[in-house]
């Protein structure tokens, strides 16, 4: 009886793995970035970028572009270019070209979230001037993809950019009560990307955007510091604090008319400092001093988002689960009447080896 079902165990993974197709990485034109930009005419210019090995070890570029009333169409259009079929399984970044993302992304992320073989850890950015310019560069040695991969994670993990994928965009996209926001990549020279901002957007669609820097504070309201670093002015004396850590947390504190407290927890350590000495009250004046940048420039920040009815932080979402009965109807005016206040609390943790 055992032996008969180990047959028929048999029988079938033999059976399945005959469904399975095959794919030979040399018949293949593997799409590793892939960008979307408008052009004359309403139509949407697409380009898929695929990486070339080369036999020194070193990854070159190859893009494929065409032109299209939909991104359905464009596949069909960049497939007849290819000499081998487009598959799309290592996927690592998608550009959106500015005048794009301001009328709405929403045809895009769909096609990709119904794509089995796109994994959801992929990045979306939204390119400064074209997508296309972007993914036709050179960087480094492992490709443009994995370049322009590798610089938005290793921002998120040190810099100023918050987390962000292609998961954390739709899961925002579909929360009510909370907007997305995607960083912003441009050419600043012909092998060199920068991230120059941060795109917010209300459902799909970009409304405005973070300049550089506001992307600390921003990044305080809605993620955390693991590393990174904060340069100010006390005393007309410079101070670098770096290695900071720091936590976010919100509070309901009353209703009608709402009112919300953001508690915002920071250590870091003194790296740099052009005075003499650190003593115990220049510490004070530094942590005070750092405390009270911060309450106010996301006060002002958070002041923007109400008026211009977006809301990146989610206050939204917030709010309605704490509150029994919450209408969204009526939360588009209850917004702009919200009081949030920022409550920053800053502790210097280290001064360094000099006294």
């Amino acid at each position: 009886m055992r032996m008969n079902k180990v047959c028929l165990l048999i029988a079938a993974v033999t059976i399945l793995s005959g469904c399975v197709e095959k794919e030979i990485i040399d018949d293949v034109n593997i799409e590793m970035g892939v960008g979307y930009d408008m052009v004359e005419d309403g139509k949407i210019e697409g380009t898929i970028m695929i990486p070339i090995f080369n036999p020194d070890k070193k990854i070159g570029n190859f893009t494929y572009s065409a032109k299209a009333t939909s991104s359905r169409d464009l596949i069909q259009e960049v497939q007849r270019k290819s000499a081998q079929p487009i598959v799309t399984g290592s996927l690592e970044i998608a550009l959106f070209g500015e005048e794009i993302a301001k009328k709405g992304i929403s045809e895009f992320s769909d096609a990709f979230q119904r794509d089995a073989s796109i994994g959801a850890g992929v990045y979306f950015a939204v390119a400064d001037e074209s997508a296309k310019s972007i993914l036709s560069g050179t960087y480094g040695n492992r490709g443009n993809a994995v370049h322009l991969s590798q610089l938005i994670e290793h921002n998120m993990e040190t810099r100023n950019l918050p987390v962000t994928n292609m998961h954390r965009y739709l899961f925002d996209l579909y929360q009510e009560g909370k907007d997305p926001h995607l960083p912003i990549l441009k050419k600043v020279e012909p092998e060199i990307i920068d991230i120059v901002g941060i795109a917010l957007f209300h459902e799909d669609k970009m409304v405005t955007e973070l300049p550089t820097e506001k992307m600390f504070f921003f990044k305080l309201l809605t993620d955390k510091f693991s590393e990174g670093a904060y340069k100010l002015e006390v005393d007309k004396e410079t101070v670098v604090i770096k290695d900071l850590d720091s936590k976010h947390k919100y509070k309901l504190i009353k209703r009608d008319p709402y009112t919300v407290t953001i508690e915002l927890k920071i250590k870091g350590l003194i790296r740099e400092y052009t005075g003499e000495i650190v003593t115990p009250a220049i510490i004070k004046k530094i942590e005070k001093e750092f405390e009270y940048q911060v309450n106010q420039e996301s006060s002002a920040m958070i002041k923007d988002f109400q008026e211009r009815g977006i809301d990146p932080l989610g206050l939204g979402h917030f709010i309605k689960s704490k509150t029994r009965g919450f209408d969204f109807k009526r939360w588009e005016d209850e917004y702009k009447n919200l009081t949030v206040n920022v409550k920053t609390d800053v502790i210097i943790t280290e001064v360094g080896i000099v006294e």
